[in-house]
């Protein structure tokens, strides 16, 4: 059996432990409700955008913002995967990597990563990726341009990222991100009244405005699933630190019966050690 004082010791780092598990359970959660409010304003404002987008359509493709459809494309898929920065994600940046490698053809693919645990994991695994992003850490104003100026390069953009069920669950998804806005669009209402060329003027023409619209919605649906990807990632931290807190407050409970358990002991011991020494000294007990 162990020491009383080993066991204080013990004792002492497990609370400190605890505390720390709770303290990262609180944050998560703080951070949760406010990347939730983050993500309706954001869905207000794209059903905005699209409302006059659905007006002055010039044709029924969705073209990622690209002005000029003469520019060379890159023959390739992208393949964007969105990830925490830090490990204390659990297990949902790996279930993301494992899911999208699965799909993955260096010949027909190229990969952009965001976050820095992704990075890492794909580098311990071998496979190359064309860049990488830090995931933003503030949720207003994600500056997501460099991120669509790659995505414009490419003929098609998938987004892999995880999305928030609840505080208990969490999934991971992927997104054709054109088809994914056209979709969001149409979730959100019809088009009711045609503006073109022969009733307004457009400068520089319609198609350049066409082409700001499509890159100004690609912005927002890009930046919401970022912030789908922290609120679940957020929402696996708090899992995780939830599980920690529980084991961790388990063990504190159990090292502080053992440390009773020691001194009683240590006390027991002390006692016959004096009655031992009456009775040789020839002293009844």
């Amino acid at each position: 059996m162990k020491r009383p004082l080993e066991l204080a010791k013990e004792e002492h780092a497990m609370t400190t432990i605890v505390t720390l598990t709770n303290a990262f359970e609180t944050l998560a959660s703080m951070r949760i409700a406010q990347i939730k409010n983050q993500v309706l304003q954001a869905q207000q404002f794209f059903a905005e955008l699209w409302h006059i987008y659905s007006q002055i359509r010039v044709d029924n493709l969705f073209r990622f913002g690209r002005h000029n459809d003469s520019d060379e494309l890159i023959d390739k898929e992208l393949f964007i995967a969105i990830t925490a920065e830090g490990g204390f994600s659990g297990d949902i940046d790996q279930r993301l990597i494992k899911w999208m490698l699965e799909s993955y053809d260096p010949a027909k693919q190229d990969i952009i990563i965001i976050g820095h645990h992704g990075a890492l994991r794909l580098t311990q695994l071998g496979i190359q990726y064309k860049k990488y992003f830090k995931l933003p850490v503030q949720d207003r104003n994600i500056n997501v341009v460099p991120l669509i100026s790659e995505v414009r390069k490419y003929r098609a953009a998938f987004v892999y990222y995880q999305t928030y069920v609840s505080l208990m669950s969490q999934e991971v998804k992927r997104i054709e991100l054109g088809q994914a806005v056209q979709e969001k669009g149409k979730q959100i209402a019809e088009r009711d009244e045609l503006i073109s060329e022969a009733t307004y003027i457009f400068e520089p023409s319609a198609y350049a405005v066409v082409a700001h619209l499509e890159r100004s919605m690609m912005d927002i649906a890009l930046s919401q699933v970022i912030l789908d990807s922290k609120l679940a990632q957020y929402a696996s931290r708090f899992r995780a630190m939830s599980v920690a807190h529980d084991r961790s407050d388990d063990t504190l409970r159990d090292l502080h019966t053992q440390f009773n358990r020691a001194k009683r002991a240590q006390s027991d011991e002390r006692l016959k050690e004096i009655i031992n020494g009456l009775k040789k000294a020839g002293v009844k007990a």
